[in-house]
């Protein structure tokens, strides 16, 4: 799967630099917006049953809320293409302490501003093992060493709406294929 991933990114490099070429005096598009999600982290416990015995009270709840904020950076390449990057950082609740990224856009523009676009990059999502666990008293201090911080690859599709003087988004992604994570948000254009 990463190979898919990382071949999506090269053709979309391959794609944007001749255009890109054509069109370094045009303005660079800013967006800065706050998001909110849910994150579905896919958790696959195999054959596991904790209906039975000693785990009767264990529950593992591996989706969480997400809500925080984006910064977007799109380029024209010609008439309706463009290019860009964009950041994004959000807290979490159950399951999520935080999560944040970085991805790189190609989209195509249509005639009323709308945007519809692919992206890719990397994502990093800090989780509460506590909350993961069903253990609210779960102290990740009492155990040295222990790494609740993960990070993979993340493709995803979005789209863009100007609506009045703001412009409304949703973007549904996956990070390697193993998670699902929708979000939508508000943003402002600079």
């Amino acid at each position: 799967m990463k190979k898919i991933a990382f071949t999506t990114l090269a053709a979309m490099g391959a794609i944007a630099l001749p255009a890109a070429a054509q069109a370094q005096d045009a303005q660079p598009e800013v967006t800065i917006g706050a998001s909110v999600g849910l994150h579905d982290l896919g958790l696959d416990l195999g054959d596991a049953d904790f209906d039975d015995g000693d785990f009767d009270d264990f529950n593992i709840d591996d989706s969480g809320e997400i809500y925080g904020g984006f910064v977007a950076v799109d380029f024209p390449l010609g008439s309706n293409l463009f290019a860009g990057v964009e950041g994004n950082a959000h807290f979490g609740s159950g399951p999520i302490d935080a999560e944040y990224g970085v991805s790189g856009r190609l989209g195509f523009r249509t005639e009323s501003g709308a945007k519809v676009y692919a992206r890719g990059g990397y994502q990093w999502v800090d989780l509460d093992a506590g909350n993961l666990i069903g253990v609210p008293d779960f102290d990740e201090s009492d155990f040295p060493g222990l790494d609740t911080t993960a990070g993979d690859y993340l493709v995803g599709v979005g789209t863009e709406i100007p609506v009045g003087g703001v412009v409304l988004r949703a973007n549904l992604d996956t990070i390697a294929f193993d998670t699902l994570r929708g979000t939508v948000g508000v943003g402002f254009k600079f």
